[in-house]
């Protein structure tokens, strides 16, 4: 019985604790990845941070650059918890399962010591023979000889487990010391990267600070730019307007000949007889006016459907202003109806699905394309060199245009997703970055 249940332990003890201490884990790889992609993100940042400041002086593009950067830096600090609390699980889970470890093997040590007493009180030929003859019949002597063989087996067997538990024992004591000192590694880089994330911070608060003392010419940044958003957004909300405003009269006047064609096939002399028979049919569901044709509404699904999985317009963008309210810090708030991304100017802008273009448009040296999708509407602002014209039918990754410099200075591209007059967040349509 003593041999049963110390193999059941060993087996289950063993199986448990490779199971719990895999090479490397889905999520440690994970956070890796997930590290070397911030990496990335934060060197772009700071290039472009830098190539900013060397063109134009500090202001509301700069002050974009730093929070983006503080972002990225706080995701890094985030990404390092994650791995820090991951390590303390796995060493909770080795040093359980070397205290596990410790205490089977100081049980097959205490059996295997017992069995070897036993052995040395009966190492005499004789007692083993006078064991054997003294069965009460032949049958009961085979399996006397039987359970003696069985029996040094089980020795053999002890002395196996122990060497098995030793070594395992080591593996977990020396993989519980590498993820301790892997551990003190990742916190000597989680104090330089919040030492990183105070001095962006500082840099930050000081820029906000020297953009607020500048007083006038602050608010005159600000008041450029929503000045130029508004112009864009009117014009946007313009285009809709009249291409719904078409879409109806063009519907009204489809119906209108309908019905006159429906009066000439009648005959002026005929006379109605009876009452106009009731009819239990439905109505058609009211649709929207953008959706006349077969082609319309098939476009529109598909727009709907590619939800989250949208291409950027720019290959290598980054978020200078989410949609909605943007806090950049201290009270300077801008509120956005789309996106800006930055980029380098001159990148070539794409149309992010296919449809009709509605609107081309020129406002202060930039331009306007506005490009429908059924019920949708993208607009493409802050951008030149449109290679586009309205009426043309675009394909996604079709590029219409390149990157221009925003006001200050710094390559921007302005994207507005709209359902009819609805706008919508942009960054729920596009992929994931």
């Amino acid at each position: 019985m003593n041999r049963i249940i110390a193999t059941i332990l060993f087996l289950f003890i063993t199986v448990a604790s490779a199971m719990a201490q895999p090479p490397a884990s889905k999520e440690q790889q994970d956070l890796e990845r997930e590290r070397q992609q911030l990496k990335k993100e934060l060197d772009q940042a700071q290039r472009m941070l830098d190539e900013n400041r060397k063109t134009t002086k500090e202001n509301l593009s700069t002050l974009s650059h730093i929070n983006r950067k503080l972002n990225i830096q706080e995701n890094m600090v985030a990404n390092i918890n994650r791995e820090i609390n991951l390590m303390d699980n796995n060493i909770y889970k080795s040093q359980r399962d070397v205290n596990k470890l410790q205490l089977l093997l100081d049980t097959l040590k205490q059996e295997y010591a017992k069995s070897m007493v036993y052995a040395y009180k009966t190492r005499s030929n004789s007692d083993f023979l006078n064991f054997i003859f003294s069965s009460s019949s032949f049958n009961d002597a085979i399996k006397r000889i039987n359970y003696l063989k069985s029996y040094r087996n089980y020795r053999e067997m002890q002395g196996e487990n122990i060497l098995r538990t030793q070594v395992l024992l080591k593996t977990r004591i020396e993989e519980l010391s590498g993820t301790k000192k892997k551990k003190n590694e990742v916190l000597q880089v989680q104090s330089k990267e919040a030492d990183a994330l105070q001095t962006q911070q500082e840099e930050k608060n000081r820029i906000v600070a020297e953009l607020k003392a500048k007083g006038k010419e602050l608010n005159n940044q600000i008041a450029a730019k929503k000045k130029q958003m508004a112009k864009v957004n009117n014009a946007i909300t313009a285009a809709i307007n009249r291409a719904m405003k078409e879409a109806r009269d063009a519907a009204a006047k489809a119906a209108k000949a309908a019905a006159n064609n429906t009066a000439g096939t009648n005959s002026p002399t005929t006379k109605p007889t009876g009452k106009p028979k009731k009819t239990d049919a439905p109505a058609k569901p009211q649709t929207s006016v953008l959706l006349a044709t077969e082609a319309d509404v098939t476009l529109n699904s598909n727009f709907e459907r590619n939800k989250g999985n949208l291409p950027w317009p720019v290959g290598s963008g980054y978020l200078l202003l989410h949609y909605g309210l943007n806090t950049l810090g201290n009270g300077v708030d801008v509120n956005s109806e789309g996106i800006s991304i930055g980029c380098d100017i001159g990148t070539s802008v794409k149309a992010i699905f296919d449809g009709e273009v509605l609107l081309v448009n020129n406002y202060d040296d930039i331009q306007l394309v506005v490009i429908k999708h059924g019920r949708y509407f993208t607009g493409y602002s802050n951008i030149s060199g449109v290679s586009v014209k309205k009426g043309e039918i675009v394909r996604v990754g079709q590029v219409i245009g390149r990157a221009a410099a925003n006001l200050d200075g710094v390559g921007t591209v302005e994207l507005k997703i709209s359902k009819e007059n609805t706008d919508i967040n942009p960054q729920l349509w596009l992929k994931r970055r």
